[in-house]
Parts: C-alpha cells; sequence; structure tokens
C-alpha cells in the first residue's frame, strides 16, 4: 500500500554493489571537527582531520568561525540512538545564501572515522551525511553555532529488498538475522529502487489513495487501516502489515509501492527497526528514489 504527504524540500545510483562496501568501509569524520573549543571545519578538498591525530597550526591560532545563522534546530536530540543512514539534518530559522561561511560554523565529530559531505536543499535547510553508512556504534555530536546535539549510532540493521527473489533480508552488524517474504510494487506502481531509511513508525494508521489523487471509488483507489506501519520515503513509502497479500507475498506484486509482509513480520520490523536504519530497495523496474524525496539522501 501506498499514501503521501505533501514532499518537504528536500537529494538515483544502484544499491546492491554497494551495501558491503559502506558498512565495511563506515569509516568517520565529517567535514568538521571541534579542535580545543574551537570548531574546525575541513573543506571538501583537505584531508580531515582524524581524532588523535592532533591539529594543524591554522586551528590552533584562528578563533573560532563565527556563525552567520541564529541556533538553529537539528533533527537528532541529545541522546537519541538512531540508524547507520541517518544524515544530519540542520533547518535554520531565515534563509542563508553565504553557504560556504555556514559551512565553517558547523562541526561534526564521531568517535570513529567517518568522512562526509554538507549538502543543501534550500537556503534554510543544510544536511550532512556520511560518504558511506556511519560505523555501527559510534557516538557524534553536532555544533552548529550555538545549537549542539550528541547523540549515538547503533547497531548496523540493514534490510535489503530485492524484487528479484520477493524478500526481505536484514543483517545486524553483518549477520543475517530476518528474512521476509514481501509483495512490492505492481505494475504502474513499481517501488523505486534506492537506499530508504526508517522515518516515523505507526502503530495503526489509514492509508487513503484520495491523499496522492486517486479517489477511493476508482478502481486503483483504497482507504483502509493498516498495521506496523513503518515509513522509509517521505513519498508514502511504508514496511506494513498487509494479510490481505499474504499469498502473493514471497511470489508476485501487488501494492501501490508499499512492502507488503504478513502481520507477524511486520510487528518484528516495527519493534526492531529505529530512524536512520537503511532499507536497500533493488532489481525493480520502477527507477531510483528521488534523491530529494526526504529520505533519498543516498541516492545522490
Amino acid at each position: 500500500m501506498y499514501v503521501a504527504l505533501p514532499a518537504r524540500s528536500l537529494p538515483t545510483r544502484p544499491q546492491g554493489s554497494r551495501l558491503a562496501r559502506r558498512i565495511r568501509q563506515g569509516v568517520l569524520l565529517s567535514a568538521a571537527l571541534a579542535t580545543a573549543g574551537a570548531a574546525l571545519v575541513a573543506p571538501a578538498q583537505a584531508e580531515p582531520l582524524l581524532p588523535g591525530t592532533g591539529s594543524s597550526s591554522a586551528a590552533a591560532t584562528d578563533p573560532a568561525p563565527k556563525a552567520n545563522f541564529a541556533p538553529p534546530s537539528i533533527n537528532i536530540n541529545d541522546g537519541d540512538t538512531v540508524g547507520v543512514a541517518q544524515p544530519i539534518i540542520i533547518n535554520f530559522k531565515e534563509p542563508v545564501t553565504d553557504h560556504a561561511t555556514a559551512e565553517k560554523a558547523i562541526a561534526v565529530t564521531s568517535s570513529n572515522p567517518a568522512p562526509g559531505h554538507f549538502y543543501w536543499f534550500n537556503d534554510k535547510q543544510v544536511r550532512w551525511r556520511p560518504n558511506e553508512f556511519w560505523p555501527a556504534n559510534t557516538d557524534v555530536t553536532v555544533a552548529a553555532g550555538e545549537t549542539h546535539s550528541a547523540f549515538h549510532i547503533g547497531d548496523a540493521l540493514v534490510s535489503t529488498a530485492d524484487d528479484a527473489t520477493h524478500t526481505i533480508t536484514i543483517t545486524r552488524n553483518g549477520e543475517v538475522v530476518k528474512t521476509m517474504p514481501t509483495s512490492m510494487g505492481k505494475t504502474d506502481h513499481e517501488t523505486p529502487n534506492g537506499t530508504y531509511f526508517v522515518g516515523e513508525q505507526l502503530r495503526k494508521m489509514t492509508m487513503d489513495s484520495s491523499t496522492y489523487g486517486v479517489p477511493t471509488t476508482d478502481p486503483e483507489g483504497y482507504k483502509l487501516e493498516v498495521e506496523y506501519a513503518t515509513r522509509i520515503s517521505n513519498s508514502g513509502i511504508f514496511v506494513h502489515a498487509a494479510p490481505w497479500s499474504v499469498g502473493q507475498q514471497g511470489v508476485s506484486n501487488s501494492s501501490h509501492g508499499c512492502l507488503n509482509v504478513s502481520t507477524e513480520d511486520a510487528q518484528w520490523f516495527f519493534e526492531n527497526a529505529k530512524r536512520g536504519d537503511p532499507v536497500v530497495v533493488e532489481n525493480t523496474d520502477g527507477g531510483t528514489l528521488n534523491s530529494r524525496d526526504g529520505y533519498g539522501d543516498w541516492n545522490e
């Protein structure tokens, strides 16, 4: 099933062969490092400074860059635990037109190395993510002017939904922990390929085709309550319980784009997946998830 919400302003590349490399190479530091109380952002072309390597002479003598923005909001709160695909999202109160200066006033540091980069969705929102998935079990701090957040990257729970086998395979830190038969998007509603990540989770929700322009009276329309719904795209793709399609799960595609699974499997995913855990969809005929979907950051 599929339900759409208004798209947020927000950034497509085959994932299958890169997945193991992302987990294996999840080596960190960001575009920035806080040193001796001063925030330093490594320019994109420079070698990042890694924890324990010391600092450059410039870092030791230059004052902390002055933020050209009021204290912004950061999407990950102090003390949160998120998944290895979670990007950092910084929202500004007013438009910031000098992106380069703003980036110099933002520091991302972590306990394990993971080089990364900034990318702007508009003048009021900048995002940062590591070039590869975060290393599992890493502590991260973000300082954006006067706003700070310290959070934890948990285990690498990675789900791969393969339309060739109609199966979702879930690994934790590289070890298979669960397989689930699934039914993805049928003809004309194919699920896009790409790397998604887990967002909101709803114990019950009503999916209504009229929210994206298809009346419930249309042959393709629907309005029904579903259980254990885990959002993986802003455009309305969920992993959710679909007891009506158990016969197709593992065999053929019958949904409007969502990943349909049994109620038991949907509950397991609901209870074990966390915000920011990656979901990789591959081998569909649905193109690639828009990198600006809001959950499509890994498809730049």
